[in-house]
C-alpha cells in the first residue's frame, strides 16, 4: 500500500534539504546539480528505459534517457531521486518508461517524483485557481503541467489518481496537445527531446574529479582529453560556443 502522505512529506523534505520551498516551481536539474558526489548522465537508453541510478559507498551517479521529452526528463530525474535517498532496496536501478509499473518500489518512486514536481498542496490550489469546481479541459491540462514543468502523461496521471479526471476521458486529453500549448502561447519546450548533438552529456561529481586531476597536474593532457571524451564532454575537449564564435551571449 502506497503511502501518499510519506511520499508527499518525504518530497518537500528533499525540496527543502536542497534549498527550495515546499510549493512553488523548480528547476529540477539546477537543484539536483547541488548534491555532493553526483554524477549526472544524459544519454539515449532506449524505447522502454526512463532512468537509472546508482549508489553505494564511492559511487552516486543518475543516468535519464535524453530521448525522451524535456518534461519527462524533469519527471525521470524526480523518480532517481527517490531511489538515490529513500530506496534502501538496492545500490543499482534500472527504471522503465511506462508509468503503471506494478512494482511497489517503482510506484513509490513515480508518486514521490509527482509530488516532488508538483506537491499536493500546490497543485490542489492551482486546480481551484484555473478550473474551479468543473473538471479540467485539456487546455486546464495543459496550463497546469506548463506551471509546474510537468510531462503531459505524469500530469493525466496524477490528475486520475486524484479524482481531477476520469479514466474514460484520458485518451482525448492525449490529442492534440502541442499544437493546443502553442496556440495557447506556451512554448512546446516541455513536449521535445534535448539537441541530438547534446543527447550525451556528463555533469556533475566525475567533471569536478577530472578538474582537480587536471590542476594538480596528477595525468597528462592527453589522459584528461579521454576521460572528458568518455565523459561525452566534446565541447570541453575540442571548444565550445565561447571559443568558437557561437552564439553564446554573457550578459
Amino acid at each position: 500500500m502506497i503511502d501518499k502522505l510519506d511520499l508527499n512529506t518525504k518530497a518537500q523534505e528533499l525540496r527543502l534539504l536542497l534549498g527550495e520551498d515546499a510549493n512553488s516551481p523548480i528547476d529540477i536539474f539546477s537543484l539536483v546539480s547541488q548534491i555532493e558526489g553526483l554524477t549526472l548522465v544524459y544519454y539515449p537508453l532506449g524505447e522502454n528505459i526512463s532512468g537509472m541510478c546508482v549508489r553505494d559507498d564511492k559511487v552516486k551517479l543518475i543516468a535519464v534517457n535524453s530521448t525522451m521529452s524535456y518534461g519527462r526528463q524533469r519527471f525521470s530525474l524526480a523518480h532517481e531521486l527517490y531511489h538515490l535517498y529513500f530506496d534502501d532496496s538496492t545500490g543499482f536501478n534500472v527504471c522503465a518508461k511506462k508509468l503503471d509499473s506494478k512494482s511497489e518500489v517503482e510506484k513509490r518512486a513515480d508518486q514521490f517524483a509527482s509530488y516532488f514536481i508538483a506537491p499536493y498542496g500546490a497543485l490542489k490550489a492551482m486546480v481551484k485557481k484555473i478550473c474551479g469546481t468543473a473538471f479540467p479541459s485539456l487546455q486546464d491540462v495543459i496550463a497546469l503541467e506548463q506551471y509546474f514543468g510537468l510531462s503531459h502523461q505524469a500530469m493525466l496521471w496524477r490528475l486520475l489518481s486524484e479524482g481531477y479526471l476520469m479514466k474514460p476521458d484520458m485518451d482525448q486529453y492525449s490529442l492534440g496537445v502541442v499544437s493546443t500549448a502553442r496556440s495557447l502561447g506556451y512554448d512546446d519546450k516541455l513536449y521535445r527531446p534535448v539537441l541530438v548533438e547534446s543527447q550525451k552529456r556528463t555533469y556533475g561529481y566525475y567533471l569536478k574529479q577530472v578538474e582537480k586531476l587536471r590542476q594538480k597536474d596528477m595525468v597528462s593532457s592527453g589522459k584528461i582529453d579521454e576521460l572528458l571524451l568518455d565523459a561525452f564532454r566534446e565541447d570541453i575537449v575540442f571548444g565550445g560556443e565561447e571559443e568558437t564564435g557561437g552564439n553564446a551571449v554573457i550578459d
